[in-house]
């Protein structure tokens, strides 16, 4: 199945503890289904001191569910993701305004 979202995206969250929350994709993992997303769903990881780093207390982005997430359109508003052919190529574009993403 195609992604509907994609390293880079900006999207909401709808759902959890960072609802109405914004952010940026940093990764994706599709077999699993979840995503990373800069600034959301932080947890507190603790290292241990090593020669190239400090150890301590690391805020940490933790992945959340790809059903969670919705991409921001134009508008700065959630949408859902449909796909459509356009010049011979599959593109995504954003339900609510009908432009392609």
């Amino acid at each position: 199945m195609a992604a509907k979202l994609k390293k880079g995206d900006k999207v909401v969250v709808l759902a959890g503890k960072d609802k109405g929350k914004e952010g940026e994709i940093t990764s994706v993992n599709p077999t699993a289904g979840k995503a990373i997303v800069d600034g959301i769903n932080i947890a507190v990881r603790h290292t241990k001191q090593s020669q190239s780093s400090q150890g301590g207390r690391i805020p940490q982005a933790m992945p959340i569910q790809l059903s969670n997430l919705a991409l921001l359109d134009a508008n700065g508003k959630a949408t859902r993701v449909g796909f459509k052919i356009e010049d011979g190529k599959k593109v995504r574009f954003a339900k609510t305004t009908g432009d392609v993403i």
